[in-house]
């Protein structure tokens, strides 16, 4: 008889805070606040416990936070890049992919307040949870510790992302970047898909076509996998032959 999962109970938030770049007195004020807390609680707790409020309004509130700091600090730190690299710059750092590994050093995974359905089906995990929950947790230092903490602890938060360009590329948008490619040569981007693979270990490849310009493939796990590596590798060549880097410098 097969094992069945069981869903795990959040570690408690007290936990998270020392790992958070926050002094201890700042660290306080924000768990007394009960902001801390809310960051955590998903919506699907929510929905499984009467409508507990959730962190989805200071979610919306750390994205505005996080924009402007990262904003500030590429226009001050790179004086040369005009507005398109500075743009794809800040798209990378403030991803989806980005915020996830900055989340997964945190450990911030262990702490989300999930439903059970969430939780049995991997959302400590997800790319998007880690994401938006990081997010929250910014909107959350924003209004318990004021303009000038959130600044901070933004900058001190993606310091990794800042400093390294290697570390950087985790969060770059290839398949935007593809797109951008197309679009300046008046051309469109298409991905052909196939997979092989027993059932339960399925291998995809997506074949990345820009006519004229780049054809390229990739392979993944699952079919969104599978076309960010053939675009990862189409965007890589086309620079490449022009010379360029991924990420601009200035």
């Amino acid at each position: 008889m097969a094992r069945r999962r069981r869903a795990t109970e959040a570690a408690a938030p007290q936990g998270l805070l020392e790992r958070l770049p926050l002094d201890a007195g700042q660290g306080a004020d924000l768990q007394d606040s009960g902001l801390l807390e809310l960051s955590l609680t998903h919506r699907s707790y929510s929905y499984e416990n009467d409508g507990l409020p959730h962190n989805e309004r200071l979610e919306f509130l750390g994205d505005a936070v996080l924009q402007l700091a990262v904003t500030e600090h590429l226009y001050a730190a790179h004086p040369t890049l005009p507005e398109g690299d500075l743009a794809r710059r800040r798209a990378a750092t403030v991803s989806t992919r980005a915020l996830a590994v900055i989340a997964s050093k945190l450990d911030l995974g262990a702490y989300v307040r999930l439903g059970r359905g969430e939780d049995l089906t991997g959302g400590r995990a997800k790319a998007s949870i880690l994401a938006d929950t990081t997010e929250a947790v910014i909107g959350a230092v924003h209004l318990a510790l004021g303009q000038d903490v959130s600044r901070r602890f933004v900058l001190d938060l993606l310091r990794p992302l800042l400093d390294s360009d290697e570390f950087l590329e985790a969060g770059y948008d290839f398949k935007s970047r593809l797109q951008e490619i197309a679009a300046a040569e008046g051309e469109n981007v298409t991905y052909a898909l196939s997979e092989s693979g027993l059932e339960h270990q399925k291998v995809y490849t997506a074949t990345v076509t820009v006519p004229g310009i780049v054809t390229a493939r990739g392979d993944g796990a699952s079919k969104k996998d599978a076309e960010l590596a053939a675009a990862q590798n189409a965007v890589r060549g086309v620079l490449a032959e022009r010379g360029e880097t991924l990420i601009p410098r200035g």
